[in-house]
């Protein structure tokens, strides 16, 4: 029987890591790790096969002929692996869901989309994990989380979700502002004034709440930045800036110093259940059953 070379799982995800990226920096960073960690594994297993798997320079990284000719059997290698465990997940029927969901999004809504879920899976945990502006995906990008209760858009790859609840916009205005006595607003009457915003890693979701689509290009007067409503309230209410918000806002944070009035020329602001299909174990996708049968508000999926 023909000897094989000992190679572990690692180093070939390491080995398909770089052959796709062909940057070590880029490669590393895709798998958590330092370059040195990076160029020693691969190293190692050049030699382990025992023959170069790259050509590399100052200035480039490429594929030698042997490298080209092994990179596609070692993803189809991986992929097949990557199916099995997740058969196995399957088989053993994980019973722990971690569920994220984005701040304001629990304060009520969550408990009515769980409610009875202990009597109807006693044999699921369900951990549930409150995340900030910073990350409006509430950790479904990063695949912290299983399922997350999220307002769109956001930036997930191969994202599905089912809309919940639907909110109108309010903006959030110091007391003092000359606008805060009136009864209704239009977005481009506000659109010269200082805001405050989410952090920068919010990417997507940050345009979409400083109103981009209606700028017309030129960008904001950012006054600060707030991960929590509690911080972007106080901003507010200080004279920092003015802020955009959903209708529920209204209930849940209203406080002296600052005042919402409705717009009335902004789309509908949506809350979802949101999951990624390739990573859904069958607890998790029979909880996103259970949550989309006691929405307030079903919508078909997108």
């Amino acid at each position: 029987m023909r000897a094989f070379p000992d190679v572990n799982l690692r180093a070939l995800r390491y080995f398909e890591a770089l052959g796709t990226e062909l940057n070590y920096r880029r490669a590393a960073e895709k798998l958590f790790i330092t370059q040195p960690a990076l160029s020693a594994a691969i190293q190692n297993l050049e030699r382990v096969i025992g023959d170069r798997l790259f050509d590399r320079n100052t200035r480039s990284v490429t594929l030698t002929a042997t490298g080209r000719e092994w990179l596609p059997h070692v993803r189809r290698a991986l992929t097949e692996v990557d199916s099995a465990l997740e058969a196995v997940a399957m088989l053993v029927d994980y019973a722990h869901v971690r569920l994220g969901y984005l701040i304001g999004t629990g304060a009520d809504l969550l408990f009515q989309l769980l409610d009875g879920v202990e009597s109807a899976f006693p044999d699921i945990t369900i951990e549930t994990l409150e995340y900030d502006f910073s990350d409006p995906t509430a950790g479904l990008a990063s695949g912290a989380t299983d399922i997350a209760l999220l307002r769109p858009p956001v930036d997930v790859p191969d994202m599905e979700m089912a809309i919940v609840a639907e909110e109108s916009w309010v903006a959030c205005l110091p007391r003092a502002h000359r606008l805060a006595g009136r009864s209704e607003l239009r977005i481009e009457e506000l659109l010269d004034e200082p805001i405050v915003v989410a952090p920068k890693s919010a990417g997507r979701w940050r345009e979409y709440w400083y109103a981009a689509d209606a700028r017309g290009g030129v960008p904001p007067q950012i006054a600060a930045e707030a991960a929590t409503y509690e911080s972007e309230a106080t901003l507010v209410a200080r004279g920092v800036g003015i802020s955009f918000t959903t209708s529920s806002m209204v209930r849940l944070y209203d406080r002296p110093g600052i005042q919402f009035v409705p717009i009335t020329n902004r789309p509908i602001s949506y809350t979802a259940v949101a999951w990624r299909p390739d990573r859904l174990t069958t607890p998790s996708r029979r909880l996103v059953e259970h949550m989309i049968s006691g929405s307030p508000r079903p919508k078909p999926r997108h």
